[in-house]
């Protein structure tokens, strides 16, 4: 069966639902924790065990959604609704639920649990949304394209998270107050329900028919007491994929570092260099807008010079930018903001790029897994990427949450402390830092690419047309580097997501690289 042509009104729509994406993660990582310890009366580590208790539920919730996607296809409801969008349009009456977060004068158990379930909202809508990329198309361009236009829209929906606060304190007579979260948080749900219903509308997944039976994750695997018992064994065999365990190497080195930038970015122009959370706000919004000017510009160069090159300026940019800001906090008493704007707009600059570059390899990963295990497993692979995108970015700012207590941050304080505003300054200086040194170090291994993802494409048909022998020894390195497999075992000749009844795994054993 032919694939339908992908037009203009699919990319735009396909790129919307990242005003979900990156848009609540960007107000969450930017404003919750200031929220909770300035407006709630909680604790830095009272707002900080909320995220862990939140991440321990995912640990189970988000993966086991990716894994039953894989295996919906199988059922009445996936072959009448579909394996993939049923779950966005069954989301959109309850992604209101993101407005009942920015409640203040609430208690502490209402908080953990109106959070914990906007989380599994948005996993049901996000871990089946990452799947469509490749389900729209096998096309390299084409689907960086997809990831470019998702990426795009996300640095516009947080663009809004940075400078909406800043536009409603200005509209509610200019002070500060909780209020000004709660109607952010009510205008981001609109969209937010907006959004999904034009995602479910405008995109497609492949047709049943068209994934083959052998595609399919199938059998015990997909019902509810085989899922239990096959999720892990399932979801840990994507890390046995070394093009993937490389890109969530990059992934999270691009994606922590910011967690932790913004998690700390407020508390160190309001405390550290006597800003204000209006302040806060605009520079926020400069960030984001030039994270939207360096996505534009990361599209065509990660095309010409592919990822891991265009990985490395994006670091070393955003490195440069984090040593100025606190290098104007070390050297100046007085604020500065033409140095401060100078700082974002460099810091956005390497940001934006390295926002767009993880996912636009992430939407090859399943071409990768493919040659190893002859199957579809989209599902999975965005679970594993939910989960491990909402743990880290969670465990940054639980992190930043206990270190701000025990560095002597006091809540609900107008003014802190020399030793709460060093323990400040050191999070911003050296957190970020690390993880994209990290992250630095691990592109170098690094090595898909437009050419070489052409090579996969040709021997994943290869395969298929019943060849076991590689088309050329060329060839044949480049996807054992891709895959971390030798040649023979590819192609379901491993264990990579096998599972006998007892959910143990089965089968010959693998070759892989390190």
């Amino acid at each position: 069966m032919a694939r339908r042509e992908l037009k203009p009104i699919n990319y735009v729509a396909y790129g919307l639902n990242d005003i979900l994406g990156a848009g609540s993660m960007a107000v969450i990582s930017g404003w919750i924790l200031f929220f909770y310890t300035t407006f709630c009366g909680l604790s830095a580590v009272q707002a900080a065990s909320i995220f862990a208790i939140a991440r321990i539920l995912d640990a189970v919730a988000s993966p086991l959604l990716g894994h039953i996607s894989d295996g919906l296809g199988n059922t009445r409801i996936g072959r009448r609704f579909g394996r993939r969008r049923v779950f966005l349009i069954f989301s959109i009456p309850l992604l209101p639920s993101f407005a009942l977060m920015w409640v203040s004068g609430q208690h502490y158990l209402y908080y953990l649990v109106t959070y914990v379930f906007f989380e599994l909202v948005y996993a049901a809508v996000i871990i089946p949304y990452e799947t469509l990329a490749a389900e729209m198309t096998d096309d390299y361009k084409k689907k960086a394209k997809l990831a470019g236009a998702r990426i795009l829209t996300g640095q516009m929906s947080a663009i809004l998270a940075g400078i909406l606060p800043a536009w409603i304190v200005s509209a509610v007579g200019g002070k500060e107050s909780a209020s000004t979260f709660l109607i952010m948080g009510i205008i981001f749900s609109v969209l937010f329900m907006i959004v999904v219903f034009t995602v479910w509308m405008f995109t497609w997944e492949r047709d049943l028919d068209e994934v083959g039976e052998q595609e399919l994750t199938k059998g015990e695997g997909w019902t509810l007491s085989g899922s239990m018992k096959a999720l892990y064994t399932n979801l840990l065999s994507t890390l046995k994929i070394r093009a993937f365990r490389l890109h969530l190497g990059m992934y999270l080195g691009g994606y922590i570092s910011q967690d932790v930038f913004n998690a700390v970015f407020t508390y160190f122009v309001v405390f550290a260099i006597g800003g204000s959370v209006v302040i806060a706000s605009e520079m926020m919004a400069v960030t984001y807008v030039a994270q939207l000017f360096a996505v534009a510009v990361a599209i065509p160069m990660v095309m010409r010079f592919g990822p891991s090159p265009s990985y490395r300026v994006a670091v070393s940019l955003y490195i440069i930018a984090i040593i100025s800001l606190v290098a104007m906090y070390a050297t100046t008493d007085n604020f500065n903001f033409v140095w401060l704007v100078v700082g974002v707009v460099i810091a956005g600059l390497g940001r934006g790029a390295l926002n767009y570059i993880p996912w636009n390899t992430y939407n090859y990963m399943a071409d990768v897994d493919q040659i190893v295990t002859a199957r579809r497993r989209e599902g999975s692979f965005a679970g594993v990427m939910t989960f491990i995108r909402k743990a880290t970015q969670a465990f940054a700012v639980m992190s930043v949450g206990i270190i701000l207590e025990f560095g002597g941050f006091v809540s609900n304080a107008e003014t802190q402390n020399s030793q709460a505003i060093s323990t400040i300054v050191m999070m911003m200086a050296i957190g970020p830092v690390l993880v994209l040194l990290f992250g630095f170090f691990v592109s170098t291994k690094f090595r898909l690419s437009k050419e070489t993802h052409e090579v996969l494409m040709n021997e994943i048909e290869h395969f298929k047309a019943g060849h076991t022998k590689p088309t050329s020894p060329e060839n044949q390195a480049i996807v054992e580097d891709l895959s971390g497999f030798s040649y023979k075992a590819l192609w379901g000749n491993n264990t990579v997501g096998a599972v006998q009844q007892d959910g143990t795994a089965s089968g010959r054993t693998h070759n892989a690289n390190v």
